[in-house]
């Protein structure tokens, strides 16, 4: 299709629906659809962060069937079996790993675990889709791409982009030419922190790996995927603890400067999301190009629009609102194609990698700023 008749379709479509009304806070793709064919076996091990809920959905949607599930705290693994009934309750680890029918391990262990892990799932010939991030050291990413190597499974990491209709809508209109070249992002991700619902391991260093290992990982692959960069470096990072001396090992600040071969990102991280905000954080994403800019409101419009994933863009001609409901996210599909296929449509390999290292650079590298007393 000619170039500005599909961006003309991709802004049409989208604003015939621009001011209709959204009742979620999110705009995450929905659960899986009723009685659709298995494609795929899939089982999870580690189930200490809920997002082990959204890749058992994504998996679903894909066309996977779950079939089992492992985790040695028992109140977990009660709650998983609530929600999944149908998914039989393994009594280890090992007995899923060496289980010849499951083609795929999903896993939101803890945080240092989660490599480990992912080098047993893919010696043992399964492909491994893992909550973010997926590894806390680069020793620990060295020895992932190895095994990587060697097996030739997958090493997936479930990050934001993988999930968000308004990265997606965004994602076609930056291919479209619709502010030409991309030049820099800018990334912004408040998290509301709600410690007393946390586990010890939230608090502790070494488990969740820091702050930018963490919570920056959704932009720094946002960043590789709309500049198009295939290298990059870390300018500049930094990290603190700058309002809760209660808990000595939390970051609750980062941010970091990267340059790429194709273009630049800023992006700031932080646990600072208000109680009266309606929502888990005002995350924002800007792509400033070369004939205009995208600014995605992921979350919530606030004052503005109800509801998640507002898109806005503004060129040499107008400012448009694109609304992105009606926007399907190919994630799950092409994993589970990749996972049949041995194919790399989802995400390819060596970006996922490169944003990974990018994280655990940034962490490495980043200062540590406090704040002066009053």
């Amino acid at each position: 299709m000619h170039r500005r008749r599909f961006l003309k379709s991709c802004l049409t479509a989208a604003t015939a629906v621009a001011w209709t009304s959204r009742g979620g806070l999110t705009g995450l793709q929905v659960a899986a659809p009723a009685n659709r064919p298995a494609r795929i076996r899939f089982a999870a091990i580690g189930l200490n962060h809920s997002h082990i809920y959204g890749q058992i959905d994504t998996a679903l949607r894909g066309g996977g069937r779950f079939v089992s599930f492992f985790a040695p705290e028992p109140d977990l693994a009660d709650a998983l079996a609530r929600r999944f009934p149908g998914a039989a309750r393994a009594r280890s680890a090992r007995e899923i790993l060496e289980d010849p029918s499951i083609q795929l391990v999903v896993s939101a262990s803890i945080p240092n675990e989660r490599a480990p892990l992912g080098i047993e799932v893919m010696r043992h010939g399964k492909d491994f889709m893992v909550d973010k991030p997926g590894a806390t050291t680069l020793d620990q990413l060295a020895d992932v791409r190895r095994v990587q190597a060697e097996t030739g499974r997958i090493y997936s990491v479930l990050i934001e982009r993988h999930e968000s209709k308004s990265i997606t809508k965004a994602g076609e209109l930056v291919k479209a030419g619709a502010i030409g070249e991309v030049l820099q992002t800018v990334g912004l991700a408040p998290h509301r922190m709600s410690p007393t619902t946390r586990p010890a391991w939230f608090f502790e260093r070494p488990r969740y790996g820091g702050i930018l290992c963490d919570l920056a990982s959704h932009n720094l692959d946002a960043f590789l995927f709309f500049t198009g960069s295939t290298r990059a470096d870390v300018v500049a990072s930094q990290v603190g603890n700058l309002r809760h001396p209660q808990y000595p090992g939390l970051e609750d600040f980062g941010d970091v400067m990267l340059r790429g071969n194709r273009g630049s990102g800023y992006i700031r991280v932080d646990w600072f999301t208000p109680d009266a905000l309606p929502t888990f954080g005002d995350g924002r994403l800007t792509i400033l190009g070369s004939d205009g800019y995208i600014e995605l409101r992921k979350n919530v419009d606030i004052g503005g629009r109800p509801g998640g994933n507002h898109l806005f863009l503004a060129d040499h001609t107008q400012v448009r609102y694109v609304a992105c409901d009606d926007v399907v996210v190919p994630y799950s599909e092409r994993l589970v194609d990749d996972v049949l296929n041995r194919t790399e449509t989802a995400t390819s390999q060596a970006q996922t990698f490169l944003a990974m290292e990018l994280a655990l650079d940034a962490q490495r590298a980043a200062q540590r700023i406090t704040r002066s007393p009053a």
